[in-house]
């Protein structure tokens, strides 16, 4: 070992003793073992382990329980025999709590560590994470915000990424991606930054240090000035964690209330740190940090969609590839966006084709696997229908969306919330188990809205008749209406409207929307827009088909002061064609 380092080492080892503290032991759930203890019952002994670092802990109690222990660094552990790990010289107060299904008692004991494991400052995890006994200002990680997954979310024991994966800058703006978090190996200090605000998550709103709560995508941005705190790496199970404490909340830039301050390390390099910790609610949290400062190297391509041979077929692949050194590709996902199944390759020089059986917009998307995930995006446009389709269209109403059994698209909320939720009156007419619940605030346009995929759209020559069944306060304005959003922001302009007052308080009533002699909005103020105008859409080449490709519900259109709710199920309307519906 080098003589500098050796000085490193004595310099900072005073100070290092001072952050392994001792945390309140963790509750266990339920044990059903016993009247509850007392202290004098309890007793435990500390002796020689395998090595001078790694003594063996054993519960003598003269009574049972499950033993819960504190070992004064900051770790914890469980068992009637345990073997912490004591890499630094000095005292520590170990603390054993017995729990039983009468209660629990704890009793504490001094141990000291006489000699210094040299070998902890040596662990790579270490070394990576603050910068090693050499970088005395440590080191300084942000949310690696720009990767597919910086934070994510999952059930318990995964890795955090199974029900949601966040895209890159997909919290901008919430006060998380300027936070920094400082590792000092001198004195095992982290100091978290947030320059004023924090992003947490919602039922982490009664923290005390927190102030100021604002609405951040369903979370919240709060106020919050932070304290350093401590840090400690712990190796349990042949698995390592973090563990950050302090007199304040200190979190890798997004508060979950991860228990006991606790991050397995999935992941640790020089400029990569991967998280995943158990959460307040229970489910696993994922996070991906890089040094401040680091620009990641990343491949360079372009995605290219050329038309093939063939009728409606397209030829897909990337081109003008550069591949920094160090990194490679392992594959990449075509998805063609006219609902088949995307393609994956592992060669990504290799080219894809694809037939579209409809005439309509297409959007093809690529997704890169590297060190990062990539996606990027091209328009197709197919002119007419492939000479081997067979139109499927039969001329009756049917069911998009019921809420319990059938689902042609889902019925997804604007400006408001709409949730699948138990139907609050099952008796005639509508017997069904589940409907939709639609609730707005201060919202004037908020809507329930249905879209078909890309490449179709309403016909409304024969059939053109929507249904819905709802549910609400008498007097209340339904509004069902049909737009293309090809037209964006102007689709107004060619959008009709039918609406419908709900007559009984609480009520299931059948709310219907006949489109015959429907006209479009009047435009005759402004002669550029009048040509627009139809005075029937059933009836006008230009809307009565291949036009309309969404459907709009709206509760109290234009009023946008208070809360309105209503339910609504069954959503119904004209065949589409090429889609066939759950009910053939």
């Amino acid at each position: 070992m080098k003589i500098n380092k050796i000085f490193n080492y004595i310099f900072i080892l005073g100070a290092i003793a001072l952050a392994f503290t001792s945390c309140d032991p963790q509750v266990v759930d339920g044990p059903q073992l016993g009247p509850k203890p007392s202290a004098d019952q309890l007793s435990f002994t500390i002796a020689q382990g395998a090595d001078d670092f790694h003594p063996v802990i054993t519960n003598t109690s003269n009574i049972t329980g499950i033993a819960k222990w504190d070992f004064g660094n900051g770790n914890k552990g469980t068992g009637e025999s345990v073997t912490p790990y004591y890499p630094l010289s000095g005292k520590y107060t170990v603390t054993l709590t017995l729990y039983t299904s009468g209660g629990s008692a704890s009793v504490t004991k001094e141990y000291t560590q006489e000699t210094t494991d040299y070998a902890y400052f040596q662990d790579p995890a270490i070394i990576a994470l603050s910068g090693g006994v050499d970088n005395l200002n440590g080191k300084t990680w942000v949310a690696d915000s720009l990767a597919q997954g910086h934070y994510g979310v999952g059930p318990a024991g995964s890795d955090g990424t199974t029900w949601w994966s966040a895209a890159p800058m997909d919290k901008s703006g919430f006060g998380a991606y300027d936070d920094e978090l400082n590792f000092k190996l001198n004195g095992f200090v982290v100091t978290y930054t947030n320059h004023g605000k924090s992003f947490v998550k919602s039922y982490q709103s009664g923290v005390s240090f927190y102030s100021n709560p604002v609405d951040a995508g369903g979370d919240l941005t709060v106020d919050y000035t932070p304290e350093p705190g401590s840090w400690s790496i712990s190796t349990e199970n042949g698995k390592q964690y973090l563990i950050m404490n302090g007199p304040t909340p200190i979190f890798p830039t997004f508060d979950v209330g991860a228990v006991d301050g606790k991050y397995e390390i999935l992941d640790i390099s020089e400029n990569k740190l991967e998280l995943v910790t158990t959460g307040a609610d229970g489910n696993a949290w994922h996070y991906l940090l890089i040094p401040k400062g680091y620009v990641k190297p990343t491949v360079k391509w372009d995605l290219n969609v050329a038309a093939g041979a063939d009728a409606n077929t397209f030829d897909i692949s990337l081109a003008n590839v550069d591949i920094p050194s160090g990194i490679s590709i392992s594959q990449v996902t075509y998805d063609f966006g006219d609902g088949s199944d995307p393609v994956t390759v592992s060669d990504y020089t290799q080219s894809v084709s694809h037939t579209y059986m409809r005439q309509g917009t297409y959007t093809v998307t690529a997704t890169l696997e590297a060190n990062e995930e990539q996606v990027k995006t091209s328009t197709v446009e197919v002119a007419q229908n492939s000479p081997d389709y067979v139109p499927f269209q039969p001329n009756v109403m049917v069911m998009y969306n019921d809420f319990s059994e059938v689902q042609m698209e889902p019925v997804l909320g604007q400006d408001c919330s709409v949730e699948i939720v138990p139907n609050p009156s099952k008796i005639y007419p509508n017997k069904s188990a589940y409907v939709a619940h639609y609730s707005k605030s201060n919202q004037q346009w908020a809507n329930a809205y249905m879209q078909l995929p890309a490449g179709y759209r309403f016909d409304l020559r024969t059939v053109h008749t929507f249904q819905i069944m709802v549910y609400g306060k008498a007097g209340q304005d339904v509004l069902l209406k049909l737009e293309n959003t090809d037209m964006g922001g102007n689709a107004w302009q060619t959008g009709v409207e039918l609406h419908y007052t709900i007559q009984s308080d609480n009520t299931w009533e059948i709310a219907t929307f006949d489109f015959a002699g429907a006209a479009t909005a009047d435009l005759s103020w402004d002669p550029g827009l009048a040509p627009l105008m139809s005075s029937d859409v059933t009836t006008d080449d230009r809307y009565s088909n291949d036009y309309y490709n969404v459907v709009r519900i709206m509760l109290n259109p234009g009023n946008d002061a208070g809360d309105f709710d209503f339910y609504f199920d069954e959503l119904q309307g004209p065949s589409v064609e090429g889609i066939k519906s759950a009910q053939f």
